[in-house]
């Protein structure tokens, strides 16, 4: 068998992610993705809670080390589970468990950070052309105070 490309992948347990739909005005911060999973894609910013970090301070940690952003008063949104997949007999490739925060932008110019390839203050109205996932538009869709699609 071969080793597991990080310790996240074929995981024991679910791991604990925390993310932040960050509005300022009509635009939504994103950030494309440098890593599995999701590698190359866009998402909201976000990233693992480390041990002995509260969420809310680790929201806070990676919004300003993916994107260089200040935020405002952290809003509960949503939980949401992120399985992938994996090989058969071994369980799911990756497993995240995603606490997603709403907040607004307070200071900073946006700029790729972390483990991140690219930043974007997204419009609202405009976010199709992202190819963002299922659950990252209804969070943000919640976010702005809309009810989520169904």
């Amino acid at each position: 068998m071969t080793a597991p490309v990080n310790r996240r992948e074929y995981p024991e347990r679910p791991w604990v992610g925390i993310g932040a739909v960050v509005l300022r005005g009509e635009e939504v911060l994103l950030v494309r993705r440098g890593r599995p999973p999701r590698q190359g894609e866009w998402s909201l910013p976000g990233g693992g809670q480390r041990l002995g970090e509260t969420a809310e301070a680790c929201a806070r940690r990676e919004v300003a080390e993916e994107a260089g952003v200040e935020v405002g008063p952290l809003r509960l949104l949503a939980v949401v589970d992120a399985i992938t997949p994996g090989d058969p007999g071994r369980g799911p490739r990756f497993h995240y468990t995603i606490i997603d925060y709403a907040a607004s932008w307070v200071s900073g110019t946006a700029r790729a950070g972390g483990d991140v390839t690219a930043v974007a203050w997204a419009p609202l109205d405009d976010l199709a052309r992202f190819g963002l996932w299922p659950e990252a538009l209804r969070v943000i869709a919640l976010a702005r105070g809309a009810p989520p699609s169904v």
